[in-house]
């Protein structure tokens, strides 16, 4: 840099810029020390603790490994690969969704026509890319596709059909309204949504999947862009499932239909083309970036063992937002927990992602649910630029590593089903339906004590507020099937019990708080336990301040009560006031135990338990 202003040009020094100079060099012993710190200052490390401190932060997975609470160089995994390149980790397409943006799938389950009609209109009209068609028992009859689909420009949006067990008579039908249409068979894009394995998982009848490969052999014949067959891993997340028990059974259906495909005549590369695979997308955003490209990973070993050239060994996704996650109470949080999971597809590298809107486990979503999921596709991709860059979580030594703890995980899994004699054997046997149990019963444990928590349900739930109506969906389920949870499912009954019980009473049931000690003492344990009650619809009264609470106690009406207050008001007053109040049953927010108290609420502890306890005791029920 030199100074012009006078006659002659005299060089002036600039001083050096050094980032972070005045603090000291970022080692992991110093990170060490800093976590030890915060963690003894909270409670979690004793001060006599001698571990890694960072061992007090690890998240132990459904599929048994465990993630860390940082990732260094250290943990870097091998070669990356490119996008549209074997293993295909990093994309199936070299340009991913630059320019076009990932296919926005719409999905409608209205039987009548002419309403699925206009509520398609809207959603192509609002950004829809393609859409996703129930046909069938319960939804839309196949004879009335192309009243479904009046003025809908079938060159631009695909159809993707989602027929059960009438997956021949749904495929014929939207063929012939192409044909009508005059859309070249060369040009036609669809996906004629076969899965015979998925019925079976869903309603535990046995379909042969021979007649849907040789479907798949006419439709590959004709219509070159149109897909056949889905290998759907929701049923098996829906059961409860982790994520490597879903790309694994989402897999071995895949395996399935590419043997069966190849015994109708058509070779490998012709099979895979055949095949679309769906995925569920969760509020777990990390780990449903991984999932994604570990899926394409694990198809792409499949499809190199049997023989197929490296052109054609991307897995084509579909991403769903989670069913299992929405809730039915404070539905509106589902909006935040759906962005989440679109956002985490996206940049997984799904190649359609379908935004399941907020209402969906109430009932048929409404126009402005709608309106809200499709424009949560928008706002990623118009907005926030998602799809301009090519796998952005690439090269991140957490993202890599979670990627392929997942894929071997996942391929575990597989091959287990596939050397047990395969998905439908496995799901014959009941050893699938086993293990999805078994993880969702820890599942279940986690959410029962709140260490999975659910926003608006078991946490910070709302008992005022107005329940969602909207007309049910009719399910194709049969007691042979696989379950269908939802997280919520539990603490939802609740709230449904006290709900009825507040039809019939006029108030809803009760527990009262009996505050001991100053008030900045007892605010936290009394908010904790308020929260937990209300989980279960449960009014917490907390009288606040009283000299005299056993008085404050009858006129709440309250029959249970709960001490809420410092260890020390506990050990001055916990036992006298427990035998004061005059209530059938006294718990305590905390884990000592005292003379009058009957049970304890504390952080872990199984809150389901209690309020299902309290509910019995009270006589409330749905």
């Amino acid at each position: 840099m030199t100074n012009t202003a006078g006659p002659e040009s005299v060089p002036i020094s600039e001083p050096e810029l050094a980032l972070a100079a005045e603090f000291p060099a970022a080692d992991r012993a110093r990170w060490q020390e800093l976590v030890a710190g915060v963690l003894r200052k909270s409670g979690r490390l004793p001060e006599d603790f001698t571990g890694a401190p960072e061992s007090k932060l690890v998240t132990h997975t459904y599929d048994g490994f465990d993630i860390q609470p940082l990732y260094t160089a250290a943990d870097a995994a091998g070669e990356l690969g490119f996008p549209g390149l074997p293993p295909f980790v990093r994309g199936g397409r070299p340009e991913g969704v630059i320019g076009t943006g990932w296919d926005v799938r719409v999905r409608h389950d209205r039987a009548d026509a002419k309403a699925a009609n206009t509520a398609i209109l809207a959603d192509l009209e609002g950004g829809a890319t393609s859409v996703w068609l129930r046909v069938g028992e319960g939804a839309l009859r196949p004879e009335a596709l192309a009243d479904a689909l009046n003025e809908v420009y079938l060159d631009l949006a695909p159809v993707v059909l989602d027929a059960g067990a009438g997956y021949e008579a749904a495929a014929t039908a939207l063929l012939e309204v192409l044909a009508e249409r005059e859309i070249p068979s060369s040009e036609a894009r669809a996906v004629l949504g076969a899965d015979p394995v998925g019925v079976r998982a869903r309603t535990g009848v046995a379909l042969p999947v021979a007649p849907a490969a040789e479907l798949a052999a006419r439709v590959a014949a004709k219509y070159p862009k149109v897909r056949t067959l889905v290998a759907d891993g929701l049923p098996f997340h829906e059961a409860g499932g982790s994520d490597a028990q879903e790309l694994g059974a989402a897999i071995a259906v895949g395996v399935a239909y590419l043997r069966a495909l190849v015994e109708a005549g058509l070779d490998v590369a012709a099979a895979a083309a055949q095949l679309e695979f769906r995925l569920a997308a969760t509020a777990d955003q990390f780990t449903t970036i991984a999932k994604f490209r570990a899926a394409r990973r694990l198809w792409d070993r499949v499809l190199e063992v049997s023989g197929a050239p490296a052109g054609v060994r991307g897995m084509h996704q579909h991403a769903v937002t989670s069913p299992a996650m929405l809730t039915q109470r404070d539905p509106w949080v589902n909006m935040l927990r759906t962005t989440v999971a679109c956002f985490a597809a996206g940049v997984g590298g799904a190649d359609a992602v379908t935004v399941l809107p907020f209402d969906a486990a109430i009932g048929v979503p409404d126009a402005f649910a709608a309106r809200i999921a499709r424009n949560t596709n928008a706002i990623l991709l118009e907005e926030s630029k998602l799809g301009s860059v090519i796998d952005p979580a690439g090269g991140s030594w957490y993202v890599e590593q979670l990627t392929d703890e997942l894929a071997k995980a996942a391929w575990a899994e597989f091959t287990a089903i596939d050397g047990a004699g395969g998905v439908e054997a496995e799901l014959a046997s009941g050893a699938l339906a086993a293990r999805l149990a078994q993880t969702w019963d820890k599942r279940a444990k986690r959410l029962a004590t709140r260490r999975d928590p659910i926003t608006g349900v078991s946490e910070f739930p709302n008992l005022a507020e107005k329940p969602v109506a909207r007309e049910p969906v009719e399910q194709s389920t049969s007691e042979g099937g696989l379950p269908r949870h939802r997280y919520a499912e539990a603490f939802e009954k609740l709230r449904d019990a006290s709900d009825a019980y507040l039809a019939e009473h006029g108030e809803r049931p009760k527990v009262f708080l009996a505050t001991l000690g100053p008030v900045a003492a007892h605010t936290t344990r009394a908010g904790f336990a308020a929260n937990l009650f209300q989980a279960g619809g449960l009014e917490a009264v907390n009288p606040g301040a009283t000299d005299d609470l056993p008085g404050a106690f009858r006129e709440s009406g309250a029959r249970i009560a709960c001490l809420c207050g410092t260890d020390a008001a506990y050990e001055e007053q916990a036992a006298q006031v427990a035998g004061a109040l005059g209530a059938e049953t006294v718990l305590l927010a905390g884990k000592a135990s005292y003379p009058g108290v009957s049970g304890n609420v504390y952080a872990g502890c199984d809150a389901l338990e209690v309020l299902t306890g309290i509910h019995a005791q009270l006589g409330v029920s749905a």
